[in-house]
């Protein structure tokens, strides 16, 4: 279950960007009207390669993308590697283009983004070294965020390794795009012992960020409760060649461990943040109620997770108007060739001289 351009200035701010020849000035009116708004409707999606849905499920996913409409759309796992020559040092913001098979990759993708309804939208990237991880942006262009930064120190021109971050600050929020490290099955430096990091990173990072209502969205590569997976028994006791970690806490699927469901319980109470989707859907549903689900063959058949996520402040709750997962059942309907489906929240508008706190 490994879930394997926008230019931005040394500031986070953004530059125009040049997705299609059509791009100019010519609603600036209308557009400056429309800056007076926020988003209200976010999609967040682990495409599992980005270039591979182009090429395989593109016109379905367009489709989606065209009736939904949402106003930002999250993507994890992009997996186009960072612009750089072998043995220099990256560019984690721009796509690689310094070989010909780069260049033809990056041909495919950007010509993909520069129609309808992408052509609608200013993208940012932050990418891996290779072809792993590496996350986007997608904002409406009659919404621009005042700041963009890649990683969770907010620091606009450092990105989170494998590029697993994307921050965008509106004049109202920050949105936060994740791609969270996989838990891994041993008490190694690459799966136990960074999730752990991370996991406290994050937990400052609310809390610290308590100044703006955060909406954080993305694979969190965590199922928080027994009503997140489609199979409790079978995700407790997996097991990978057999091996048991030592501590009971971290045994099971990843994603599923009691350790990593505590320390996301933390980070939801001390950052007082609500699951969108469980708050608006109380009841175990089989058959649309997971985001994530195993290999069709094996015995991950039927075994589902619901890890891909909307968190809200509290202080937001009463304006989710609707929290919807995307996809269905063991055959992967709505899943666009990923492992994962689409997920999308939509807000209600403030009120006139509302105060969010």
């Amino acid at each position: 279950m490994k879930r394997y351009f926008q230019p931005i200035g040394k500031d986070g701010s953004s530059k125009k960007p040049s997705l299609s020849k059509e791009d100019g000035d010519e609603n600036t009116d209308q557009v400056s009207e429309e800056e007076k708004k926020e988003p209200l409707k976010f999609l967040t999606w682990n495409a599992n390669s980005f270039l591979i849905r182009v090429k395989n499920n593109w016109p379905e996913f367009t489709k989606f993308v065209s009736d939904l409409d949402p106003d930002v759309i999250a993507v994890q796992e992009v997996r186009m590697p960072a612009a750089g020559s072998k043995g220099a040092p990256k560019n984690h913001g721009e796509l690689k283009d310094d070989t010909s098979s780069s260049r033809e990759e990056k041909k495919i993708l950007m010509h993909a983004l520069s129609r309808p309804p992408f052509g609608n939208y200013r993208v940012w990237w932050s990418l891996a070294d290779s072809k792993y991880a590496g996350t986007a942006l997608f904002v409406k262009k009659c919404f621009q965020p005042k700041k963009v930064s890649f990683s969770i120190d907010q620091k606009a021109s450092k990105h989170e390794p494998e590029g697993r971050v994307i921050l965008a600050e509106f004049e109202s929020f920050r949105l936060l795009n994740t791609y969270v490290p996989n838990n891994g099955w041993k008490d190694e430096e690459t799966s136990f012992q960074r999730r752990r990091k991370w996991d406290k990173r994050m937990l400052e990072f609310v809390v610290q960020s308590s100044d703006k209502p955060l909406i954080w969205c993305g694979d969190l590569n965590v199922s928080h409760e027994e009503i997140d997976v489609s199979h409790p028994e079978f995700f407790s006791a997996a097991k990978h060649n057999g091996y048991v970690p030592p501590n009971k806490e971290d045994c099971g699927q990843p994603g599923f461990t009691l350790a990593e469901r505590r320390r996301f319980g933390g980070i939801l109470k001390e950052g007082k943040l609500v699951d969108a989707y469980r708050l608006l859907h109380k009841e175990k549903d089989m058959e649309g109620g997971f985001s994530w689900s195993g290999n069709p063959i094996g015995k991950y058949r039927g075994k589902r997770m619901r890890i891909d996520y909307f968190i809200v402040p509290e202080a937001l709750k009463d304006r989710i108007v609707a929290c919807e997962i995307h996809g269905q059942g063991i055959e992967l309907k709505g899943f666009y060739g990923s492992d994962h489906c689409p997920v999308s929240l939509e807000l209600s508008e403030t009120s006139s001289g509302s105060n969010q706190s």
